[in-house]
């Protein structure tokens, strides 16, 4: 009983590259649309809010550097991406890798997490839109909703935003007609709003003024008037670390999420000319293009203004303004328009694209899975996105929301750089001896009797001695092809890192006392004798268009870097995650385990995906 449940939240998919390219969606994007979309998604409201707020509050000058390691941080799960992207070219970005890797459950898990992140995502920018437009008009649309409408329960907003629901349903509407109009609506916008950023850079800098980064705690100099330093103002130390490395590193913590949305790529791969070539090109120059941009802005900021007189709401046009270039902060205003606007794209983008490879999984009811035959689009799935995300922005005040992105940003890349280590160390048959293939590509879960299914001195196998274990560990046979030992070797010390990952980021927050210390130094200890053990494995040498360099080191350096981040965000934040998660177990169990295309399959049946002639028609249960 128990066995066969644990087979179905286990199985995986199947997926061959080179059987299984069909898909119904229309396959019209480049490289170049890929990389527009990802800084799109990736450079707007950070680049016109994130790079004050850090600056004044966090990290002063260093912001700069602050930027530089979120944006290194955000590379090695990008990275991650690009070899998945190569691998597993499909929709649904980290559902569909770890559906193939891990299996059923956890995939599930990331899909649902992954709903609410672009939901959340989607309404929270369609609010910050909606905010910035009004700001523009003396906050006119503000004033007549709380005055005819307002909203008095603690729960909800103050009063329901009609412009942030009009605008996200508009939106909806015109990715639901075709991805080709979406893409040009995004590079259009995209590459005013880069305009906008590269302007800013240029225009800042014949301000500089480098003497702001070199501020004692007292006083400081703007365009030759003295600031002198107030009760109400935290200079902290001065220098380019007035709040010490600690500070630099919390603002890292905060500019990371300036870096969220360039997964946004790894959903079209079925939308995508040249999916292996394409993906993984895209995410690695968005990604770079990005940081360079939030670098450069953060940069020209404080050598413009001292970092204690940013606004935190709009650091750009007020800096403008400080320095004496009133006309540059209207320029910068139109920008964080585009830059919005391309936010508000790329947040909704994936949605659709992630509960259309679940709804043809049958994780999700399947009417959500259908491709309209004029427009190619998972067209019902991006009304209902459009719907939900229309709703929560016209009711819900969601600054206590924000976090919920996180979590579910933070789990979906902490699972696609363990799927890049089980993966790449697993036993697949492929240039394997005979008797070890079947041991790589069957079920044993799927037969009563397995002596029927693999020959007597191969099930032998299935049992390793310690002693076998123990050599195994260094390889000291010096296997050059995974094989089943070194893959159940490498699956635990890739699961354990993970692990490890946990209490790692929760002792290194606590007080420095001694035991404190020995709990640290032990797990340290550990997870490096896992990297060591995962590093004496050997390594799977299939060719792909993209491949993560430095395995098992930059795969285990994200997971840890990206459980880190988990442990610092909030109690409550836990608790609305543990009540999104209990309402997608009930789905889950109540209608996905029981309609899932693998059960199908289970039973010897055809999944109805494939009774209709849709995609996926090479996934098989293994």
């Amino acid at each position: 009983m128990f066995g066969k449940l644990s087979a179905r939240l286990n199985r995986r998919k199947h997926y061959a590259t080179d059987v299984d390219t069909d898909s119904k969606l229309a396959r019209c994007l480049n490289t170049i649309d890929l990389t527009l979309l990802g800084v799109g998604s990736t450079l707007g409201v950070g680049v016109y809010v994130l790079a004050g707020a850090v600056a004044r509050d966090t990290a002063g000058p260093a912001v700069i550097i602050s930027f530089l390691i979120a944006g290194f941080a955000s590379a090695l799960s990008g990275l991650c991406y690009a070899e998945f992207g190569a691998r597993v070219p499909k929709a649904g970005s980290a559902y569909v890798y770890s559906y193939v890797t891990v299996g059923e459950l956890a995939a599930f898990v990331i899909g649902w997490n992954l709903v609410l992140e672009y939901v959340i995502g989607t309404a929270s920018v369609a609010r910050g839109y909606s905010g910035y437009l009004d700001s523009l008009l003396n906050n006119t649309m503000k004033n007549t909703f709380r005055e005819y409408m307002p909203m008095n329960a603690s729960f909800l907003a103050e009063y329901p935003d009609w412009t942030a629901a009009i605008i996200t349903i508009a939106l909806a509407c015109v990715l639901s007609v075709g991805v080709q109009e979406s893409s040009r609506f995004n590079n259009i916008f995209t590459l005013l709003n880069l305009s906008v950023v590269i302007f800013v850079i240029v225009a800042g800098a014949t301000k500089a003024n480098f003497t702001n980064w070199e501020l004692s705690n007292t006083s400081t100099v703007v365009e030759g008037q003295e600031h002198d330093k107030g009760d109400n103002v935290n200079l902290g130390s001065g220098g380019f670390f007035p709040f010490g490395v600690s500070g630099m590193l919390s603002g890292a913590a905060t500019c990371f999420y300036g870096f969220v949305g360039f997964d946004a790529i790894a959903t079209t791969g079925e939308e995508t000319r040249n999916p292996q070539r394409s993906i993984p090109i895209a995410i690695v120059v968005s990604l770079f293009i990005v940081c360079v941009g939030y670098i450069g802005i953060s940069g020209v900021l404080t050598l413009m203004v001292p970092y204690y007189l940013q606004d935190a709401d709009a650091p750009l046009p007020h800096a403008f303004r400080l320095v004496g270039l009133p006309e540059a902060a209207w320029v910068v205003a139109l920008g964080a328009l585009f830059g919005l606007s391309t936010s508000l794209l790329g947040a909704m983008f994936p949605l659709p694209r992630v509960i259309y490879a679940m709804a043809n999984d049958g994780l999700l009811p399947r009417f959500l899975g259908k491709v309209h035959n004029t427009f190619q689009t998972p067209f019902t799935a991006t009304l209902l996105s459009g719907f939900l995300s229309a709703i929560m922005a016209l009711l819900f005040d969601l600054s206590q929301l924000v976090d919920m992105m996180s979590i579910g940003t933070l789990m979906a890349y902490t699972m696609v750089s363990l799927s890049v280590l089980l993966l790449r160390y697993r036993c697949t048959g492929t240039g394997q001896a005979a008797d070890y293939t079947p041991l790589c590509t069957q079920d044993p879960f799927e037969t009563d009797d397995v002596e029927e299914l693999f020959p007597k001195h191969t099930v032998a196998k299935l049992v390793y001695t310690r002693k076998e274990y123990m050599r195994q560990l260094f390889n000291l046979d010096g296997d050059t092809i995974p094989n089943p030992l070194s893959s159940h070797v490498a699956s635990h010390s890739a699961i354990l890192v993970a692990l490890l990952s946990v209490p790692l980021g929760i002792i290194s927050q606590a007080e420095p006392t001694w035991y404190h210390k020995f709990g640290l130094a032990f797990v340290i200890i550990k997870i490096l004798f896992c990297i060591i053990v995962l590093m004496r494995q050997p390594s799977d040498v299939s060719h792909l268009s993209f491949k993560v360099p430095l395995v098992p080191l930059i795969p285990a350096l994200s997971i840890m870097i990206n459980v880190f981040l988990t442990t610092k965000l909030s109690g409550q934040t836990w608790v609305r995650f543990a009540v999104w998660m209990i309402f997608g177990f009930i789905i889950y169990i109540a209608y996905g385990i029981k309609n899932s295309s693998e059960e199908y399959r289970m039973r010897g049946e055809v999944p109805p995906e494939e009774k209709d002639g849709s995609s996926n028609k090479s996934s098989t249960s293994h």
